[in-house]
């Protein structure tokens, strides 16, 4: 065979062998409705160390300990499986963090899930926590506000050259989110499927003082292994090339 025609059909074969590869998913199911959330492969240490945790039971009985209504729904605590440590909800994990992976199609509009982690002061490398994660809620934006975000956020960074790219305009004045998050925190996925799931928890009573849900609101994890196929078929969202932003296009 010839060298190079052997050579084309090894890359389209490796290809093609790429787009019919398994995806992952995970399934946080709630008193309220279920979430299909899928894993971006552009942060592979995230997805890697999240699907580990799932595949523990890590998460079993953990419960969303932060709930701050129209920013983001918090969970990913041990502490919170047990009575006795529950009210410790925000300083547990499992005692490792994960290095930072910012992207810039990846960014925290509503339903993006982000991994928490400590402040600059104590975190300047802004490394993730090993297990606690947050969901977005956040709010929809007019173009006016977004430019006086980027202003402010210009100045903070010292960068003029910042700007919110277009994927980022469209998604915050349509879809909503939390733009003074991104570059902060590392977004490593988003909800496919139950989105408004999101909002429901979002709208529990709190414990002013530090918004903890006056009822838990407990979850259970699991993994789900997809084609990409299979995933358009099941729920109308079809997964993008490598880096780019996922959009929803419903049949």
């Amino acid at each position: 065979m010839n060298f190079r025609i052997g050579l084309v059909l090894l890359s389209v074969a490796f290809i093609l062998g790429s787009c019919s590869s398994k995806k992952k998913l995970v399934k946080i199911t709630t008193s309220k409705g279920e979430m299909v959330i899928y894993l971006y492969d552009e942060t592979p240490q995230h997805q890697a160390n999240f699907l580990k945790l799932v595949r523990q039971g890590f998460y079993d009985s953990t419960t969303f300990h932060r709930v701050m209504q129209y920013f983001m729904i918090q969970g990913g605590d041990p502490l919170t499986k047990v009575d006795s440590t529950r009210h410790l909800g925000g300083t547990g994990g499992p005692g490792y963090t994960i290095p930072a992976e910012f992207r810039d199609s990846k960014f925290h509009k509503k339903g993006a899930l982000a991994a928490a982690r400590q402040p600059d002061q104590v975190n300047p490398e802004k490394e993730s926590s090993g297990s606690q994660f947050y969901i977005v809620q956040g709010k929809i934006y007019t173009t006016y506000e977004l430019n006086q975000m980027e202003k402010q956020l210009q100045q903070r960074r010292n960068d003029t050259s910042f700007h919110f790219s277009p994927a980022q305009v469209a998604a915050y004045t349509t879809q909503g989110g939390t733009p003074f998050l991104d570059e902060e925190y590392t977004v490593f996925g988003e909800v496919i499927q139950g989105i408004d799931v999101i909002d429901s928890i979002a709208a529990v009573a709190t414990n002013k003082a530090n918004n903890r849900p006056l009822t838990d609101q407990f979850m259970k994890v699991e993994v789900i292994s997809m084609s990409a196929e299979s995933i358009w078929d099941k729920y109308g969202w079809k997964l993008p090339q490598p880096d780019t932003t996922i959009v929803l296009e419903k049949k």
